[in-house]
C-alpha cells in the first residue's frame, strides 16, 4: 500500500506538471493583445507596463510560468484580468456547483446501473436485458444537449413540472434547490448509466462463469448472495475505474449542460475566462480539474485490494 501510494503521488506531481506547461504554451501561443479586455482604448504606455506588472505578464514566458508556479505552490493562483478577484477564490465559489452536479449524476447512475447490470448480466438475453440494451441504444443515439433540450421541453415547459433553468442555493430552500438540479442531473446521468449497464452486465456476465461461483451455486448458496457477494466484487473492477473517470471528467466537462440550464458552475466560468481572454482564469481552472482528475483516480487505484484479497497478495 505505501509503494502504491508512493507510485501514485509520483504519477500525480508528473501529470500536473505536463498539464501545467501545457496549458501554458498553448495560451501563450492564442495571438492578439492580453489586455485589451481590461485597459481602455488608447492606453499609454504607463498603463500598459502597469497592467502587466499587476496581472505578472511582464518579462519573459519562462520567467512569468516559474513565477504563477511559485504562487500556485502557495495556493495563489493569479488575479482574474476581468473580475479583479483572485483566481482561486472564483474557482472556490463556482466549484461546490459543478461538484454536486458531477457526484449526483454518477450515484444517479450508479443506482440504476447496478441493479439492471447485475441482472442483465444474471438473465442475458432476458427481458430485462432486451428492454436495457433498447434503452441505451436510443440514449446513446441522443447528445446529450439535446436531451436536455428535450427534457426541458417536456417537464418545464409542457409540464411546469420542474423550473427551465437557473440555480437556487441550499440557503433559500431545499426544495427548490433541488428541483433545479433534477433535469441538469438527469441529463448528465442517462449518458453515464447506459455505459456502466452494458459494461457490469458484461463482467458479470464473464464471473458467473468463473470456477467459484459454480462452486457457490454447488454449495447450495443462495442466488442473492452468490450476485451481490461473489459475483458483484470481482466484476466491479471496471466499473470502479470508469466511474473515477467519468467523475473526474464531469468535474471538467460540465460546459455544455451548465450553460444549458444557466449553472453558476465551473463550466459557466471556463466559458466566460475564454471568451474575456482571461488566461490566468483559466490556467487556474484547468490545474484544478487537472488535480481533481489525477487525485480521483489515484483513490480507484487504492480501493482495488478492498475488492479483491488477490490484489492485496500480489
Amino acid at each position: 500500500m505505501y509503494k502504491s501510494a508512493t507510485r501514485q503521488i509520483a504519477k500525480l506531481i508528473a501529470v500536473l506538471a505536463l498539464v501545467s506547461v501545457t496549458t501554458f504554451v498553448l495560451l501563450e501561443t492564442i495571438p492578439g493583445d492580453r489586455l485589451a479586455s481590461v485597459l481602455p482604448e488608447g492606453a499609454t504606455p504607463e498603463m500598459r507596463a502597469s497592467a502587466e506588472e499587476r496581472f505578472g505578464l511582464d518579462g519573459s514566458p519562462v520567467e512569468r510560468f516559474f513565477g504563477w508556479l511559485g504562487g500556485a505552490l502557495q495556493g495563489d493562483l493569479g488575479r482574474s484580468m476581468q473580475s479583479q478577484v483572485p483566481v482561486t477564490e472564483s474557482i472556490l465559489e463556482r466549484l461546490p456547483v459543478t461538484l454536486e452536479l458531477a457526484t449526483l449524476s454518477i450515484v444517479l447512475a450508479l443506482l440504476i446501473a447496478i441493479p439492471v447490470g447485475v441482472y442483465s448480466g444474471y438473465r442475458p438475453g432476458g427481458i430485462v436485458d432486451r428492454i436495457a440494451t433498447f434503452l441505451c441504444s436510443i440514449t446513446l443515439s441522443i447528445p446529450s444537449f439535446l436531451l436536455g433540450v428535450l427534457l426541458v421541453f417536456v417537464f418545464a415547459v409542457s409540464l411546469g413540472a420542474l423550473p427551465v433553468t437557473g440555480w437556487t442555493p441550499v440557503s433559500e430552500g431545499f426544495v427548490p434547490h433541488v428541483r433545479g438540479l433534477v433535469l441538469p442531473v438527469v441529463t448528465l446521468a442517462a449518458v453515464e448509466t447506459v455505459g456502466f449497464i452494458r459494461l457490469l452486465r458484461n463482467d458479470m456476465v464473464a464471473t458467473l462463469q468463473q470456477d467459484f461461483v459454480l462452486s457457490a451455486r454447488a454449495r447450495g448458496l443462495s442466488t442473492p448472495r452468490i450476485l451481490l457477494i461473489h459475483a458483484f466484487r470481482p466484476s466491479a473492477f471496471s466499473l470502479l475505474t470508469v466511474m473515477g473517470v467519468s467523475l473526474g471528467r464531469l468535474i471538467g466537462g460540465t460546459v455544455i449542460v451548465e450553460t444549458l440550464f444557466a449553472l453558476p458552475g465551473l463550466g459557466t466560468l471556463v466559458i466566460t475566462a475564454i471568451t474575456g481572454r482571461d488566461f490566468l482564469l483559466v490556467q487556474g481552472i484547468v490545474l484544478v480539474v487537472a488535480v481533481a482528475y489525477v487525485l480521483l483516480n489515484a483513490l480507484v487505484d487504492l480501493t482495488y485490494p478492498l475488492l479483491d484479497p488477490r490484489v492485496r497478495t500480489s
